[in-house]
């Protein structure tokens, strides 16, 4: 791998991170303030909150990796939003399963702490495995190396 290329994608990633970090501020107090302002104990509205939080916050993401993370590659065609979506889809599914069962493993009260920080832990370890899965879905299918697009204008 050529080093400019090493570069391009430390950069890459960087750049991925810090937007993970902002995502995360707005998935996370997305999903608190649901829980503050709507208590629940019920697994199945957490995970509507959690869904509404990660809508959120993977909206965010497009605008910011977009602009920012592969500007070069974004090319805002159909294919490409609807190839964000799916990933996007996935993406949720993942947060989903991770959070619900990480709220199903502390239910059976192997550890003895409060709800709220059970329900943080959960939701930090959604993010963590989405975001992971979010990149490299977005770095390989939504913005790749090549488009059809840019493959027509070097012909």
């Amino acid at each position: 791998m050529k080093q400019s290329q090493k570069a391009k994608g430390s950069k890459q990633v960087i750049s991925f991170s810090a937007i993970g970090i902002m995502n995360a501020l707005v998935d996370i107090g997305a999903l608190n303030l649901l829980m503050l302002l709507f208590p629940t104990d019920d697994r199945i509205q957490l995970i509507i909150y959690n869904s509404i939080a990660y809508t959120l916050a993977i909206t965010n993401s497009y605008f910011w990796n977009a602009k920012l993370t592969f500007p070069s590659k974004a090319i805002y065609d159909r294919r490409q939003v609807i190839l964000f979506l799916v990933q996007a889809v996935i993406a949720l599914g993942v947060s989903n399963l991770v959070f619900y069962g990480a709220l199903f493993l502390f239910d059976l009260e192997w550890l003895s702490i409060p709800n709220y920080i059970e329900r943080n832990i959960a939701k930090g370890l959604a993010m963590f495995l989405s975001s992971a899965s979010s990149f490299f879905m977005m770095k390989h299918i939504v913005f790749p190396r090549t488009h059809r697009s840019q493959e027509k204008r070097s012909r």
